[in-house]
């Protein structure tokens, strides 16, 4: 699992027809510290997420699995909408 924050929609009028009924959400990969990381993706939204929300998304297999859409070339879903993040840094390596 990884944490990403909602940058926007995709609308795709003519897609795989496997996609149909797929809320697609413009993903931007961010780390612990909410700084943005590698190449925005397009993940299917499975929990309603919205705009600027911080989400817990999947990639892969697991993404086809959270989507219930094991045949769709599904490569990366939103699982989850980030309530609060508590880090203890003396538990990490970065200070």
């Amino acid at each position: 699992m990884n944490i990403g924050r909602v940058i926007g929609t995709v609308v795709a009028t003519r897609k795989d027809e496997r996609l149909i009924g797929c809320k697609l959400m413009l993903t931007q990969p961010v780390n612990v510290n909410e700084e943005t990381v590698g190449e925005p993706l397009v993940a299917v939204d499975t929990v309603g997420a919205g705009i600027g929300e911080l989400i817990i998304y999947t990639k892969g297999t697991a993404a086809r699995h959270a989507a219930e859409k094991l045949q769709s070339p599904i490569d990366a879903a939103i699982i989850g909408i980030v309530d609060n993040i508590d880090l203890y840094r003396d538990l990490t390596n970065k200070k």
